[in-house]
């Protein structure tokens, strides 16, 4: 077949705006809605199986008025598993299940007709999300499933497996918490899942096959991934394991973001996109080849009417039917902002505090202009949608290209208006200098709510691997300060933290910095290393608990940062110092000075005279104070955070 598409104008395409499409049953009638306007015959099969065997009945479905293809059986079928085919330009495409497929057989190659209420794990019903009342109150943390809880030391049953989020009380040999636990006992408000969709790469049919993906290889983006269930066959299983999840999360006070890949799909030709409207939902080049923005062999075209339904309706569905508190927007810059914001007020419509945010940037270029897609530079155009802040990242631990490229926290100097940005959450700030930013010149963010900042996440080095790689020469006390002054500068900012999993406990990937299909001994959390540096992660954790304690760390404007933070005037190489004055956003404690010392030497810090409560010095931090004195001047360890309050 010619997959050249220049030449078609696929805004004459109908558009179907009625209720989502797909399969749904009830009980008493199964209806089936596929929308293929270049069809000329479209037949649905009923199979028993959800992978081999030969279909129990074929039907021909009936053309609708508006490019939709309808057919209604008696009964609920709930359990049974189909399959769509479409004849377009005289030839029969794929036996795929349709692109809507909401519950799937092993490998996601047939659909399965699911009554969703038959689905829902007892306590279901009283399911209530966590909601943040704003962005900056969150505390985020990225997993990936079957990272969580593979370790052979991890105390958990379910390893790899939705289920491990619900198991209690689980232990590392040392005795410290894993799992839920420890997610609990660090204070974080919400788990960002790397994709739990269904995606292609990994075999479900061998669960005992060494196999790994990240997940951002899409196949079916509204049924659960079947490897993470405990019977991959059953397309029933993946779907309550996963609702037990999400209830064992918000039981523990922890909210669920999902990573979502629309941008792109592992197949090509073969997708069920092009399987079922030939080119319509990917956008092409002017030779009519297929554009590839992500660096994945294709691009979304959200700008097409059916394709916007889409994305809409597919998220639409996880929020309401999975309880979903937000979404991760995987390359968010190939995205069209009109369809951004329909997102928005559609969610809007569900709840107002679910979450969005995602990456400003696409991977490669777009046919697409830059100023109608949601990239970083485009930001004061999206309400309520944040972005990843890879000038915080970059900032701290130098250029995430580049191993040997260092950041403030790894002792690069100089960069210090970097570090104030960083601060400030990417929002205008007075005593910032922006053409002594390295990456930017300008405050992209309005609201501290739009920056996500991070230092670390799934793609590249973990940050103690990055650190190892730009200081080669660095004692493991010296990199441990380094993890500490990072994550005390992230902690503190304003904005949203963001914290890669492990990373706490010095997560490694022993080097490799693209281990999206490393085997699990390169990716799981190695939870020996808690008890290996508990001191790291007892300061996180202190950390986590004096933000989530004191407003002055979570303002929610920038109006608010510029008139109660004030940075310091004097100026010395490797040093950031800042205080928030007058109770910021309501804060009890009345002045707070935070002071960075990145050298490898202390450092005397002039301070205003006063009686000062120190609540971190070094890698001591307590929230009730280590010391009281009266000074006009502190002394700063090296490579490490100062935190002083006003008696």
């Amino acid at each position: 077949m010619n997959w050249k598409f220049n030449h078609i104008d696929f805004s004459v395409y109908p558009y179907y705006d009625k209720s989502p499409l797909g399969i749904f049953c009830n009980g008493q009638k199964t209806s089936i809605t596929i929308w293929a306007p270049t069809a000329s015959k479209v037949i649905f099969r009923l199979y028993d199986d959800g992978f081999k065997g030969e279909p129990f009945e074929v039907f021909e479905m009936h053309r609708g008025e508006k490019g939709e293809w309808l057919y209604e059986l008696e009964g609920g079928f709930h359990g049974t598993y189909y399959t769509i085919q479409c004849m377009v330009d005289g030839r029969w495409m794929d036996e795929i299940p349709d692109p809507y497929a909401y519950a799937v057989g092993v490998n996601g190659r047939r659909g399965m007709i699911c009554e969703f209420s038959l689905t829902n794990p007892p306590g279901w019903e009283s399911d209530k999300r966590v909601l943040p009342a704003h962005y900056s109150d969150m505390v985020l943390y990225e997993l990936h499933v079957r990272d969580f809880s593979i370790d052979e030391f991890s105390g958990i049953k379910n390893k790899g497996k939705f289920l491990a989020f619900t198991e209690e009380g689980t232990l590392s040999p040392e005795g410290l918490k894993t799992g839920i636990d420890h997610l609990v006992e660090m204070g974080i408000t919400h788990v960002h899942l790397l994709p739990v969709f269904d995606f292609l790469t990994v075999d479900e049919a061998h669960p005992e096959k060494k196999q790994y993906n990240w997940g951002y290889d899409p196949l079916n983006f509204n049924a659960p991934e079947g490897s993470y269930s405990t019977n991959p066959f059953d397309g029933e299983t993946r779907i309550r394991e996963f609702k037990q999840m999400v209830l064992a999360l918000h039981r523990a006070g922890m909210g669920v973001i999902m990573d979502v890949v629309y941008n792109h799909t592992a197949l090509i030709n073969h997708s069920y996109f092009n399987q079922t409207v030939p080119g319509y939902y990917y956008r092409q080049r002017y030779d009519g080849s297929f554009s590839d923005a992500s660096g994945c062999g294709t691009e979304i075209a959200s700008e097409r009417a059916m394709v916007r339904k889409y994305i809409i309706d597919s998220l639409k569905f996880w929020a309401e039917e999975y309880h979903i508190d937000g979404f991760r927007f995987d390359l968010m810059g190939i995205y069209d902002l009109e369809t951004m914001k329909e997102i928005r007020k559609v969610l809007d419509k569900i709840d107002s505090r679910i979450v969005m945010y995602g990456e400003g940037w696409a991977a490669a270029p777009s046919p697409m202009d830059e100023k109608f897609r949601a990239l970083k530079e485009n930001a004061p155009k999206l309400e309520r949608v944040a972005m990843f802040n890879d000038d915080f990242r970059d900032a701290l631990k130098g250029h995430w290209g580049n191993p040997a490229s260092r950041g403030f926290a790894s002792g690069q100097t100089l960069n210090e208006e970097s570090v104030k940005y960083a601060i400030v959450g990417a929002t205008y700030h007075p005593q910032i200098v922006y053409n002594y930013v390295a990456s930017t010149k300008w405050a992209w963010s309005l609201s501290p709510r739009q920056s996500i900042n991070y230092i670390s996440c799934h793609d590249n080095y973990t940050f103690y691997d990055k650190l190892k790689l730009s200081r080669p020469e660095a004692t493991l006390s010296e990199l441990i300060r380094m993890v500490c002054l990072a994550g005390a500068i992230l902690l503190t900012s304003q904005g949203v933290p963001f914290l890669h999993a492990g990373v706490e406990m010095l997560r490694t990937k022993r080097g490799d910095g693209n281990s999206y299909r490393s085997p699990d001994e390169i990716n799981l959390i190695d939870w020996s290393r808690k008890a290996m540096f508990w001191y790291v992660t007892r300061y996180f954790q202190t950390l986590i608990g004096i933000r989530k304690k004191h407003p002055a760390f979570r303002m929610t404007n920038a109006e608010m940062i510029q008139q109660h933070l004030k940075f310091s005037k004097c100026y010395m190489p490797g040093v950031v110092a800042y205080e928030l004055g007058e109770n910021a956003n309501g804060d009890e404690w009345k002045h707070i000075i935070v002071i960075f010392n990145n050298n490898p030497d202390p450092v005397i810090f002039p301070v205003k005279k006063r009686t000062w409560v120190e609540i971190a010095n070094g890698l001591a931090i307590d929230e009730k104070g280590l010391s009281r004195h009266e000074s006009h001047s502190v002394f700063v360890p090296p490579v490490s955070m100062m935190m002083l309050v006003a008696d």
